[in-house]
């Protein structure tokens, strides 16, 4: 395998039985890895390479075969399982949304 200088690694070494019998170029970029094939990609190809990448979202396109890049990671703020923090309204069950808080000014700011 042939590493450049701007992080994008191709012409990788094809192992028997780790690509399909199309594959002509596995290139990565990060973590993602592109597989271009010398003709169409089938279903039994996609999921050869779903079975290498389990977990990751993987689609065919003809003569290629994307696996996109590990999302980053989520904050736990962003989180739908997030627990309320204590005197934080809790979300409505049926929507997940939280109800606005009450907007409150300062004592004051009105006479």
């Amino acid at each position: 395998m042939t590493q450049a200088t701007n992080g994008i690694r191709s012409n990788e070494r094809c192992v028997e039985d780790a690509w399909p019998a199309r594959t002509r170029n596995v290139s990565r970029i990060g973590t993602a890895c592109v597989i271009q094939g010398t003709g169409d990609f089938d279903l039994d190809d996609l999921n050869l390479v779903r079975h290498r990448f389990p977990n990751r979202r993987v689609t065919l396109d003809g003569d290629v075969i994307t696996v996109w890049p590990t999302p980053p990671p989520t904050r736990e703020e962003d989180s739908p399982n997030r627990q309320p923090w204590p005197g934080e309204p809790a979300p409505h069950p049926a929507t997940g949304h939280a109800p606005s808080r009450p907007q409150t000014t300062h004592p004051k700011a009105h006479p």
